[in-house]
């Protein structure tokens, strides 16, 4: 049945001595796919395209580790880290092939797991993540060349809310909203921050990797994002041997901003362009 994701109820799982949030809808058989929560968000970030999402099969959302309602864990902050665990999560999901909706932070995580397990990547639906470090927004990249005591003492929940509040171009329900703050309450957004601490060591990796990847891979970009902008889409464009890219009248949080059309894009790359690209 197509619905809201607010009528499913939330499970965690546990995999490598740590718990997972996750929100899985039945769809309609085929491939299923995989939506990573983009940062400084949640799974709740899909709450707009949710149901375009499950005419398209089976769909599980998943706060990666350290984001959203997920353990943080030091191990596999980093892109490279996280890409390992990804795969590891597939596994754990027994999933054995999957299209990737990974957003923001996600998409780094991706592209390093589909380096390493192409097999395991039907397609790859990525962008708002940073590709390389000469070309990350002034704002993100003074997060990446941060400390944790350049933020220390400031409660990351409230900052995240103050964000979306004023950077958002449609209205967060306060539920969805809550569940942010709740995300990186405390010091856990300036814990999680060292994923993109590592971006000046994993970027450069990924950077030789690209042409070595064979998945179909979607790029979408926000047109005003100010801490992606679109030239990381170029970059990826580029470099990939089979990637195409799309720019969104947009901020950074596009799949919020621009909900109807972020859907029709991964609708139309699902329903059979990426076997074209």
């Amino acid at each position: 049945m197509i619905g809201s994701m607010f009528d499913l109820k939330t499970e965690t799982i546990e995999i490598e001595g740590g718990t997972v949030r996750l929100l899985r809808s039945g769809g309609e058989g085929g491939i299923p796919l995989l939506l990573t929560a983009p940062w400084p968000e949640s799974l709740y970030a899909f709450h707009r395209v949710w149901p375009t999402f499950q005419t398209l099969g089976p769909v599980i959302a998943v706060d990666l580790p350290g984001f959203g309602a997920s353990e943080w864990r030091k191990e596999v902050m980093s892109p490279l880290d996280m890409g390992g665990f990804l795969i590891r999560l597939i596994d754990r999901l027994e999933l054995e092939r999957v299209h990737a909706i990974v957003p923001d932070v996600g998409t780094l995580a991706a592209l390093f797991a589909a380096a390493e397990a192409p097999e395991r990547f039907e397609s790859i639906v990525g962008g708002s993540g940073g590709a390389d470090m000469n070309l990350l927004g002034d704002q993100l990249r003074q997060i990446v060349v941060s400390t944790r005591a350049d933020f220390a003492g400031i409660d990351g929940g409230q900052q995240v809310v103050d964000l979306i509040q004023s950077t958002a171009r449609e209205p967060v329900p306060s539920a969805v909203l809550e569940d942010y703050r709740a995300s990186s309450a405390g010091s856990r957004w300036n814990e999680t921050a060292d994923f993109v601490r590592a971006y000046a060591t994993d970027l450069p990796v990924l950077g030789h990797l690209l042409p070595t990847i064979p998945t179909p891979v979607l790029v979408i970009s926000g047109s005003d994002d100010p801490f992606v902008p679109p030239s990381n889409g170029d970059f990826l464009r580029e470099n990939l041997p089979r990637c195409a890219t799309e720019i969104v009248s947009s901020g950074h949080f596009v799949w919020e901003d621009a909900s109807d059309e972020y859907a029709r894009l991964v609708a139309d790359w699902i329903g059979g362009r990426y076997t074209t690209v």
